[in-house]
């Protein structure tokens, strides 16, 4: 059994699905309001002033603080079955197919979120390592539970949670700079599709 181990947002997926499921799931009043508050913020990213774990970091804060937790993971699942099921890549697809016909053990990595990631996986019998969100009381508090799961934390839970030296072959797919960490600790690395050393 090899260990293939895939970046969601822009490898499965054809574009970033963090911003989509706020506007899906967040409600219009508090949406609007999170805009006005997040524009400076959404400028110094533009700028490349502000890192993308900042910006995520306030956009949970401003439009899931206070939600119940089963209404995000309805939310999650519902973004799950009408959203992600129409921006999957088929090359994504066969290739964890591919995977899983060779008996592979076959593992989403992404910075998304666990509200929805959770159900896309279990319903395509993928394991899952994402960002989770904190709840306390039945509600989201607008806080990661743990650090966003990117960049050098993808490989750090990987290597926490998988005994690497086990598979005789490890694959990792990534589209971003905050993929490269996880590329790393493969023995077959796949950037944007193309096998690099």
């Amino acid at each position: 059994m090899n260990l293939a181990l895939f970046d969601f947002d822009g490898t499965i997926t054809t574009s970033e699905m963090f911003r989509p499921f706020l506007e899906f799931a967040v409600p219009p009043k508090r949406r609007i309001l999170g805009g006005l508050l997040l524009a400076p913020i959404v400028a110094g990213y533009k700028l490349r002033m502000v890192p993308p774990n900042f910006i995520r970091a306030c956009s949970v804060r401003l439009g899931l603080s206070g939600i119940s937790a089963s209404h995000a993971h309805e939310r999650g699942r519902r973004f799950a079955q009408e959203v992600l099921a129409c921006v999957l890549r088929d090359e994504a697809l066969e290739r964890i197919r591919w995977h899983k016909d060779q008996g592979d053990r076959v593992v989403v990595v992404s910075g998304g979120l666990d509200v929805y990631l959770s159900h896309w996986c279990r319903y395509h019998e993928l394991e899952l390592i994402c960002s989770k969100l904190e709840i306390k009381g039945g509600r989201l508090t607008g806080r990661y539970d743990g650090l966003q799961c990117v960049s050098a934390e993808k490989s750090r839970r990987v290597m926490a949670t998988y005994d690497l030296g086990t598979y005789p072959v490890i694959y990792a797919y990534g589209d971003t700079q905050e993929d490269l960490d996880l590329l790393r600790i493969a023995h077959r690395r796949y950037y944007r599709w193309q096998e690099v050393t």
